[in-house]
């Protein structure tokens, strides 16, 4: 069975990464390999491919066959394409520095619009962060604005049920005051009580001067009949 070129896995469970490799083909796909090519990670956007395109063009022109997928990965590389070239320049249908200078136009063109597909990539992802900001300001804008209106609302309640609540204090307040004018029969009793007390003296006086006027007039006329 012939050489092949193949790829070789390496990485975590659903985080895939390849060697690309030039083994047996009766070996296992983990197994021993000739020699490393390149890696490829299909995990980047766009995936990343790295593969050293003369060694493996030096193994397919010695009958080593590429895998269907690794095929793929070296034609996006242009390995096929210098491998196709040199084959033209093996039947004299042009020369070396013609399919060289031809291999070297086709990678400035591939390397041009690569560098486009990314910057367009990155350009929408940028687009699409920025689109997410922006929905994101909007939501916590309406947010706050609710939280205001519900704050201003509550505020106006509170005014309200501290005006509805005043009168009630105000009579609170009177109805305590009230009580202050308990104090004034005490003073009417002290003035009463003082002429209570010396009432008896003057009595007593008169009772005294009485008896004196009555015996003068009474001893004096009855024995002169």
């Amino acid at each position: 069975m012939p050489v092949r070129i193949r790829l070789q896995r390496h990485g975590k469970k659903g985080q895939p990464f390849y060697h690309i490799v030039v083994a047996d083909g009766r070996a296992p796909r983990d197994g021993k390999f000739i020699e490393k090519l390149g890696t490829y990670n299909p995990m980047t956007n766009p995936a990343t491919i790295a593969v050293d395109v003369d060694k493996a063009v030096k193994w397919m022109r010695n009958g080593a066959q590429p895998s269907d997928t690794v095929k793929t990965l070296l034609s996006h590389k242009g390995a096929m394409l210098k491998h196709h070239l040199l084959k033209g320049v093996d039947k004299g249908a042009l020369t070396l520095e013609q399919a060289e200078a031809k291999f070297q136009t086709w990678v400035s063109e591939k390397e041009t619009k690569i560098n486009a597909i990314a910057l367009e990539t990155k350009n929408v992802a940028r687009n699409e962060a920025k689109k997410r900001l922006e929905a994101e300001a909007k939501v916590n804008e309406a947010k706050a604005k609710e939280v205001e209106a519900k704050k201003v609302a509550a505020e106006k309640a509170a005014s309200k049920s501290s005006a509805d609540e005043a009168p009630a204090e105000v009579a609170e307040v009177a109805v305590e005051e009230t009580p202050a004018t308990e104090d004034a029969p005490v003073v009417e009793e002290t003035v009463a009580e003082t002429p209570a007390e010396e009432a008896p003296a003057a009595e007593e006086v008169v009772a005294e001067e009485a008896p004196a006027v009555e015996e003068t007039p009474e001893t004096e006329e009855k024995p002169a009949e």
